[in-house]
């Protein structure tokens, strides 16, 4: 049985989610505040967080972030926001995914599904544990990336856009191929997402005066090359 923390202060939806999710087989546990939320995401395993982005106490960004310090627990955002930096905000602080108030109990369920079936997907492609490129190395099993055996720090998000490169050098990837192996399927993230985060990307791995590991591929998207 799948275990899912709801962190959501409003306690009429708290509920709905909690009848709704029980109905289809999940266990379920509720928070209603930041700090709360953030000390059973800490201290317990759990399959899928779902974080709503404005909580009493602590925000929902700042729950995010510290659980990616030490977790890799799937988060979905929930918000009543939806600007694209609202979106990149979320993501960025180690979301998932993302669902906009109000949404239909359908759309939650087959957030989750897309969810459980990425976290499948990774446990399925961990056989090649290391990944190299130029002077960068990359450890999947721990998730470290190194330069010059130097670490970097990466978000969540923006390793696994590293990694859908690394796995597919010489390979040009559009906006659109890049979101569906980032962000999945049935996300409704737009496309000009995977700029900024390419971007992100590239200020943490590029050098001053070399040229960039991800090369853009104008009118199409991206691509790595040997």
């Amino acid at each position: 049985m799948k275990r899912i923390l709801v962190i959501e202060d409003e306690k009429n939806l708290s509920r709905f989610i909690e009848l709704e999710l029980k109905y289809e087989g999940y266990d379920l546990e509720l928070a209603f505040d930041g700090r709360e939320g953030l000390e059973l995401a800490l201290n317990h395993e759990w399959d899928v967080i779902l974080l709503d982005l404005m909580l009493p106490g602590l925000n929902g960004l700042e729950v995010c972030r510290r659980v990616r310090q030490t977790k890799d627990t799937p988060i979905l955002m929930i918000t009543a926001r939806d600007s694209v930096m609202d979106r990149v905000s979320g993501l960025d602080s180690g979301a998932d995914d993302y669902i906009v108030k109000p949404f239909a109990i359908e759309e939650l369920l087959a957030r989750l599904r897309a969810v459980f079936r990425r976290s499948i997907h990774e446990e399925s492609s961990t056989k090649v544990t290391t990944l190299e490129y130029r002077d960068l190395t990359v450890k999947k099993e721990s998730r470290q990336v190194l330069k010059h055996q130097e670490e970097i720090d990466l978000t969540k998000r923006e390793y696994d856009l590293l990694l859908a490169f690394l796995e597919n050098i010489n390979i040009v990837l559009t906006r659109e191929v890049l979101l569906n192996k980032v962000w999945g399927y049935d996300t409704e993230v737009e496309t000009n997402v995977v700029d900024v985060y390419v971007r992100y990307l590239r200020n943490k791995i590029d050098s001053v005066g070399e040229d960039s590991y991800i090369q853009t591929v104008r009118g199409t998207g991206y691509v790595m090359r040997s």
